[in-house]
Formats: C-alpha cells, structure tokens, sequence
C-alpha cells in the first residue's frame, strides 16, 4: 500500500506565524492533523493557550516549586532521555540518587550501620508515591507479623488524622481501612491522646503529618511516638509510627534543628517527603525512607544487575526522567545546610510579616502565624455569620488580580470553620507579599460596601 505522501508547504520565513496555516482555523481537539507544521508555529500557539494557567508566581496555594535556577532547567534538558528507572543503563543518575537517599537518611538522623553501604531509601515523582511505598511497606510488615503468629490479615487499618487525599488513595487502592480520628475543638491535627481509641492489633501504622495541609502545623510527633510507647508497654501492641513530612521534612531540619519528629525516635519507622516543595527541586520528585532493612520488607523490593554488582529498585513507576533527582542534588550541593535555612527563613519571615498584617485588617482570626512550623499564614472570618461575606467571596475577588489564595472548611468534627492559607515558598518575596496585602484591603472594602465587582464603573477611558 502506498504511502500518504501529501505534506505541507515548507514554512515561509517571509509569512508571519499568526497568518500560517494552523493559527487560521481552531486547533485539532479530537484527532491528530493530517499533515505537519513547522515547530516555531506550533510552539507559539501552544505557548499563547498556556497563557490561560494561572501565574505560578502567584499561586499561593501550591506548596509545590514555582522558582528555578537557570542551571536546574539546564540540567533537565541534559536528563529528558534519561529513564531512572534503569539503573543498569543510568548508573551514574542511580548513583546520584543513592547520594541523595544517603544525605536525606542524614539529615533525618536515620541509625544506618557501619555494616550497611547505603541507606534505605528511592526517589519518587513525588511525596504521594513515596506514601504509597511507605503504607505497603507498613501493611507488609503487619501481614508478616500476624501470619507468623497464626492470626487473620483480612482487616489491616491505618489510623491518621487531616491527612492528604494520597493517603485515602492508598487506603482505596491496597484494602486498608482509613480510621481518620476528628480534629479537636482548639486542634489543627491528630492529638496523642486521641489514640488508644483507634488503634488495635489490625493497626498496620499510626500516619503523623509534619506540616498539615489545612492549617500549615506540626502534629506533636514526639507526643504521639510516646504515647504509642506506652500503649505497647500495656497492651503488647507494638504500633509503627509513620512520618508523612511532604513539606516539613524539608523545613524542620533547618528552621527547627532541635524538634524530634524523625528517626531519633525509635518508634519511627518510615517517612515521606516532597523534593518539589520546600526541598526546592523542580516537580516531579519525592523521597521514601526507612530506618532500616527491617523496616522494609524484601519481598517489596526488586533487584537489578548494577555495575557488576546488586542494585535494589523499589517504585510503583516504570518510567520517569532523571532530571528532578539530579536537580535535588544539585540544590543540594548549591545550597547546604545554611543556604536553606537562609532560604526558609527569609520565608518564614515574610509569611510572619502578612500574618501581622491580616491580624491588624479587623475581621480575620490568624490561626497559624508562620511560626514554629511551615512559612505559611492560616486565618479565618472572625465572626463569618455577620460579615456579610464569606471567605470564599474574597479568595473571588483577589482571583481577579491573578492571586491564587485557597478558601476550605476543615476536617471533621472542625468542618463548620472556613479557612484561608497563603503559603510562602522560594521565590516569593517581601514585595509581592506586600502587594497582596494592599489587594486583600482593597477587596474587603469592595465586600463591606456591597459591589465586589465595582458595577458603579462604566466602559473604559481609552
């Protein structure tokens, strides 16, 4: 059969790209065109459909990296075709990601032996996946347990308290039941002494979070590894206690250098974090961690050739780019222990500067300030019944100059409370962060006086 062999016309330089062929007609939505088109026309295209995202900039509601080096983009470019996956053809990609497994077990103050090369540790494209790995491995160490001992395996849980939505998938997807214990009147997340009545002998692990998505603060990590000491000292319950550190992990080691949350306690067996928040690498990469080889059952690992030797390989991906893990080395290597904490301070000082400033507006209740946890601000109406307005009504208004602030009610039995959060990431400075205020009182006043949308104005005057 022959072959189609109808082409477009080679791109005249003479014809600009707003009068090519394809900026004509709609782009194809529900086929691939029939003929090709020169990369400068298609790339200007796309580019200008882009411009409908919102600003990352100004995207106040992602804890995700927003900012990067020209040098991180540069060597994302020199790794697009590399797979990370396969180490035996990446060895030296694998090797930098044994190098950062090792500074974060490090950093996390994990107990590695003289006996062990490595830490136990992977990459993953993100602190989800990482969660994942981390609960399997928890469920894995339950089951063993139990079917050593004789016991049923059929009813594993895993008690938690405001937890991300990656830890509802995992519950979903691998038959664990999620016991989310209510968030206190006065709380923002699980308390320690909420947990003997969640935990029994089906409970595969205890999820902490450092750094809480609603309200952007700690749990008592150390209160509840105690508290799950002493339920084992009178039940015989031995409970693991899991990190969830997707923001903070990154944070506390550096801001907060004397908390115990990691693996100087015992109890801890494992911990997620994101690269691509406040590990400041571009997105795309997470990292799980264990304290040790028991923490990780072998029958969850695979094992690949790797220069001659034995190379452990643990992901629910086949396929993704080197890029994010050789940019978190490079963050690594370009910043150090004093270039973060100089980097996270400065946030948490500008995060500190708007919570002062929100205080001082009237009608909000700051309910985390920016200090002792994450650079973040989490504040909520006053007295929301006579406002007249809604937070809501206010994260509209601010999105009309590009700000992108996040309204939400929180967890049970706290859902009635509507907050607002503001996070403050790497590239997010004092002066933007002044003029978001500037645009906060401009918006509540619209709202007091009743036309949010300035209806009075009329036409332009140019």
């Amino acid at each position: 059969m022959a072959l189609h062999n109808a082409q477009e016309p080679a791109a005249d330089p003479a014809v600009d790209i707003f009068a090519s062929p394809l900026s004509e007609r709609p782009l194809p939505k529900r086929s691939i065109p029939d003929l090709p088109s020169p990369p400068p026309v298609v790339f200007q295209i796309l580019r200008n459909e882009l411009l409908l995202d919102g600003n990352a900039a100004q995207n106040l509601a992602t804890f995700c990296t927003t900012w990067t080096d020209d040098e991180v983009r540069r060597l994302m470019d020199l790794c697009l075709d590399k797979n990370i996956v396969d180490k035996d053809e990446y060895p030296q990609t694998a090797e930098i990601e044994s190098r950062c497994v090792n500074i974060l077990a490090d950093l996390w103050h994990a107990p590695v032996g003289a006996d062990e090369a490595n830490a136990v540790g992977c990459s993953t494209t993100g602190s989800s996946e990482a969660a994942m790995l981390c609960g399997l491995a928890l469920k894995w160490r339950w089951r063993n347990r139990r079917q050593a001992a004789g016991h049923s395996t059929d009813r594993p849980n895993l008690v938690c308290g405001p937890v991300q939505v990656c830890w509802e998938k995992f519950a979903r997807y691998f038959d664990v039941e999620l016991r989310q214990v209510p968030v206190e009147p006065g709380a923002t997340g699980l308390q320690a002494h909420q947990l003997r009545e969640y935990v029994d002998e089906n409970t595969i692990g205890v999820v902490a979070i450092l750094g809480v998505t609603y309200t952007c603060t700690y749990e008592p990590v150390a209160e509840i590894a105690a508290e799950l000491d002493r339920v084992q000292a009178e039940s015989g319950l031995d409970v693991p206690l899991h990190i969830d550190a997707a923001s903070g992990g990154f944070i506390a080691p550096f801001l907060h250098p004397d908390l115990e949350w990691d693996f100087r306690l015992p109890r801890v067996s494992s911990i997620n974090a994101s690269g691509h928040k406040y590990g400041m690498a571009p997105l795309g990469v997470g990292w799980a961690l264990w304290r040790d080889q028991d923490a990780l059952p072998d029958g969850l690992v695979f094992h690949v050739d790797y220069l001659g030797g034995d190379m452990p390989t643990l992901a629910l991906n086949f396929s993704r780019p080197g890029g994010q893990v050789v940019t978190q080395y490079f963050m690594f290597l370009r910043l150090g222990r004093e270039g973060y904490r100089r980097v996270h301070q400065a946030c948490a000082d500008t995060a500190q500067h708007l919570a002062r400033q929100i205080a001082d507006m009237g009608p909000f209740t700051v309910l985390y300030d920016g200090a002792g946890a994450l650079p973040a601000v989490s504040y909520t109406l006053t007295a929301p019944g006579s406002a007249g307005w809604s937070l809501y009504d206010l994260s509209d208004q601010l999105r009309l100059r590009g700000w992108q602030v996040p309204s939400y009610p929180l967890p049970p039995d706290r859902q009635e409370t509507v907050v607002q959060r503001v996070l403050v990431r790497h590239g997010i400075d004092r002066d933007e962060i002044e003029l978001l205020a500037e645009d906060m009182r401009r918006a509540i006043k619209r709202l007091e006086e009743g036309h949010p949308h300035d209806a009075d104005r009329v036409g332009f005057h140019h």
